[in-house]
């Protein structure tokens, strides 16, 4: 965890239009669960969008309200975020060499900067539950060129519990997460609660 920093790209209004891989709800619970794990475990993030004042449009609301101390980097032409100089700057700024990258859209978005980032030594993971594209054949393009440049693929629950490792250490921050973004696992956790209340 203390090598560890969360880059989300380009989780912008308008580019959610074009993910059809996964449903908007779902799809939209996914990022924020994502983005609540680097703010519960105070990791390190880099948030980037591509013209947000143009078509792609701002970013998701409710990412930037929970990071609002975060400078978002603005790209004007760079298509891969790794070409901005101050996306790098950003990045190398955190001190972290395990990155966790999501965006939109999986097969440029998050595909360009984690080969880019691979091919300078990072060790990248791919949130690809809270990265989303055109289509399932599209998405699966993309894991599978990804995964054979050597970014490990994971979904933002795998992720939070790599990283937390011990239900005794970091048991509240995992149930609060959970609880928000992982609806099955609620019902669960109350099942089992009420089960014990009439023990």
């Amino acid at each position: 965890m203390n090598n560890t920093a969360i880059l989300l790209i380009d989780h912008q209004v308008g580019l959610q239009a074009l993910v059809k891989d996964f449903d908007t709800v779902g799809f939209q619970n996914n990022v924020l669960a994502l983005a609540s794990i680097a703010k519960e475990l105070n990791l390190p993030v880099v948030i980037t969008a591509s013209v947000p004042e143009g078509p792609n449009g701002p970013l998701m609301p409710e990412v930037l309200e929970m990071f609002p101390d975060v400078a978002v980097v603005s790209r004007h032409g760079e298509v891969n975020a790794w070409d901005n100089p101050e996306f790098r700057a950003a990045v190398k700024k955190t001190g972290r060499k395990q990155l966790i990258m999501a965006g939109i859209v999986t097969d440029v978005c998050v595909s360009f900067p984690a080969l880019s980032a691979i091919e300078e030594g990072y060790q990248v993971f791919a949130a690809v539950d809270a990265s989303g594209t055109f289509n399932e054949v599209v998405r699966y393009a993309a894991w599978d060129r990804m995964s054979q440049s050597g970014v490990q693929l994971m979904n933002w629950f795998s992720i939070l519990c790599e990283l937390t490792r011990d239900w005794r250490i970091h048991g509240p921050v995992m149930t609060d997460i959970i609880l928000k973004h992982l609806p099955e696992y609620k019902n669960t956790m109350i099942t089992f609660n009420q089960t014990q209340s009439t023990k």
